[in-house]
């Protein structure tokens, strides 16, 4: 086949033939592109092969002959058309007179002029209808008798037969839809008409989409017909040429087998690397692989170390065998303490450090010594300094339990419990008290216990012969995310499996020959990934891992320096005595209503803590330097800029 524009061997392709293979005789660059344009192919090289799978009508563009006007019609267009011409054209009226009478036809037959004609003082426009009825003598010379539609009456003229044209006979035909039209080759490029447009004639320019296959290439290519390069139909020679479709790894994970599957590393994304393991510096181009399957379970944990400097940061998979024993939890404010209650199962702690209560906030809010025991009971509410409501942490204080000498002071506890508030941005540090000495597995601990949570890895897993979790002090548990995971191997070392997820690390691979076996037995999987500092902070910001909102801005204080301006207002009043005013005056009243009813007499109100108890620290009164008055550094500013 020669080659021929990409747009005639569209519209002269009949569907029922595809697939066909063409090669591009003469390319085509489309500048400012390298692939496509809204989706369309817009650069071919010459030489490539294209394998053409579908055609898909996208656009008729009707032409104005006359004007060269165009308007696009739907492709569901509902009109009829009718054509104006044949395909069979005569150059002068001599020879389509001869033609006319030599066939079954005999006169008068209707013809059109490609051109337009000027005779006896009128003008016959291209494409307007004529009727020859006879060849007469005219003025001595032999000529055609035509009427003619003209100014809306009929008008005889006399044409030479030697007159040129090209002319076209016009023979009445059936109207035709709109794709009746384009699918008949004798109608190409003729000249139709159509009652419902607003021209008398014009004609047709459709536009494809060609849907095609392509060497190297991961989806369908889209290609439109209106691409100007030449194409050659190479069907016959190339039955035996195989065309390479890239993969990604999600699109193997999207269509779910067959598996195993043998493919090799065509591209691997150019990105900061997410495990630091040995096998992936093994992922590169011209590597096989083999691909069993989805991961099972498609759940991980991410964890991180504890009791270094530096922690590091592990993916730990569903499936992994190792034994876990829980640890007692640390809690560095009383925000931390909320998130980790759980209604039903009690959780209690012991603070590590000193912390004063902010008495000037509320008179409630209590001071912490080492060692005191509380329990957590839920949130609630209570008035601010500044009348607004503070969001707090109810509380429970336990005995000590130490001695019988305090036997009779827990069984009064025991009788009247006392309630400790603390709020949410409270300072303090906590540890929880357990005593479970058992060994859990992965799954039983994620479905017994909230995370996060600490633990202490007791067995290693037998299938990861180098767990690293065995070497650490302790593991926090911090967050169990849900994403699908291929188990694969290297073709080089099918003894060791790993897991790669698609959606952070995207192989491009292609299909190699050859299809793998199972290995006998379990498939021996490396449960166990660290992760790079980049990938870890990556995950942490996924949608499972900001369930919880950020912890509460602590209040605003009131500075010293507008206490002692309101002072110097009131006509020299010492500042204590207004300090102790304002802090009278500021006692706001226990908003008991929104805390929950622990008491067993249903009483919302809580019993000031005594300042002096046994075990435990009396908390530091506050106290206010009486030098301060003579060092109010602001004042002297304020003044120093006035005087200024």
């Amino acid at each position: 086949m020669e080659p021929v524009p990409l747009q005639d061997f569209v519209r002269a392709l009949d569907p029922e033939t595809l697939p066909r293979v063409l090669r591009v005789c003469s390319g085509v660059y489309f500048e400012g592109s390298i692939y496509e344009i809204s989706g369309n192919e817009c650069c071919l090289s010459t030489g490539d092969l294209i394998k053409v799978t579908q055609v898909r009508l996208q656009k008729v563009v009707c032409e104005n002959p006359r004007t060269s006007q165009t308007m696009e019609l739907p492709c569901n267009f509902q009109g009829y058309f009718t054509p104006l011409n044949t395909p069979q054209s005569y150059e002068t009226l001599e020879e389509l007179v001869s033609a006319t009478t030599q066939s079954s036809k005999q006169l008068p037959t209707c013809f059109m002029s490609t051109h337009r004609i000027v005779t006896e003082g009128r003008v016959v426009t291209e494409d307007q209808l004529l009727m020859l009825e006879a060849v007469v003598m005219h003025l001595g010379i032999r000529c055609a008798r035509c009427v003619v539609g003209l100014e809306g009456q009929q008008v005889i003229l006399h044409l030479p037969l030697s007159q040129k044209g090209p002319f076209r006979k016009w023979e009445p035909s059936a109207p035709r839809t709109l794709l009746q039209v384009l699918q008949d080759p004798a109608l190409k490029d003729l000249v139709l008409t159509c009652p419902t447009l607003p021209w008398h004639s014009l004609i047709l320019r459709p536009q494809y989409e060609i849907q095609a296959i392509m060497h190297m290439r991961r989806t369908i290519v889209k290609i439109p017909s209106t691409l100007e390069v030449d194409v050659e139909d190479v069907t016959a020679s190339s039955q035996h040429v195989h065309f390479i479709k890239p993969l990604l790894l999600s699109e193997v994970l999207a269509r779910q087998g067959p598996f195993p599957l043998s493919t090799e590393i065509l591209e691997v994304p150019e990105r900061r690397p997410i495990f630091l393991s040995p096998w992936l510096g093994s992922l590169q181009k011209g590597q096989r692989l083999c691909i069993y399957g989805l991961a099972s379970p498609p759940w991980r944990v991410l964890a991180s170390s504890k009791g270094r400097k530096v922690p590091r940061h592990f993916l730990v998979s569903g499936a992994y065998q190792g034994k876990l024993r829980r640890r007692p939890r640390e809690f560095p404010t009383a925000y931390d303490l909320l998130g980790a209650f759980q209604p039903g199962q009690p959780l209690r702690v012991v603070a590590t450090k000193d912390c004063e209560g902010e008495r000037e906030e509320n008179p409630e809010f209590t001071s912490l010594a080492v060692g005191d025991r509380l329990e957590v009971l839920g949130a609630g509410q209570a008035h601010g300094a500044q009348g607004n409501d503070l969001d707090v942490l109810v509380c429970q204080r336990l005995s000590d339990q130490g001695g019988e000498d305090e036997e009779e002071e827990c069984e009064e506890e025991a009788e009247s419990p006392e309630r400790v508030l603390l709020p949410l941005h409270f300072p303090g540090s906590f540890v929880e008290e357990m005593s479970d000495s058992r060994r859990y597995s992965l799954a039983d601990l994620t479905a017994q216990f909230s995370l996060p949570c600490e633990v202490k890895v007791v067995a290693k897993d037998s299938s990861h012969p180098t767990d690293p979790l065995t070497s650490f002090l302790g593991l926090r548990l911090e967050e169990k995310i849900t994403e699908p995971f291929l188990v694969v191997s290297l073709d080089s070392e099918p003894g060791m499996c790993f897991e790669i997820p698609p959606r952070w690390l995207d192989l491009t691979v292609v299909e190699a020959k050859g299809q793998p076996d199972w290995p006998e037995g379990s498939l021996p999987m490396a449960t166990v990934e660290e992760l790079t500092d980049t990938f870890y902070y990556r995950l942490r910001k996924l949608p499972a891992c900001e369930i919880q909102a950020p912890p509460p801005r602590p209040p605003k204080s009131q500075g010293l320096s507008k206490q002692r301006r309101h002072s110097t207002q009131e006509g020299g009043v010492k500042s204590s005595q207004v300090l102790g005013l304002q802090q009278h005056a500021l006692l706001p009243k226990p908003k008991a209503k929104t805390l929950p009813k622990f008491t067993k007499d249903g009483s919302s109100t809580y019993r000031k803590i005594p300042a002096h108890r046994k075990g435990h620290r009396p908390a530091k009164p506050q106290r206010q330097d009486p030098d301060d008055d003579e060092h109010d550094y602001e004042e002297i500013v304020e003044h120093f800029q006035k005087t200024i």
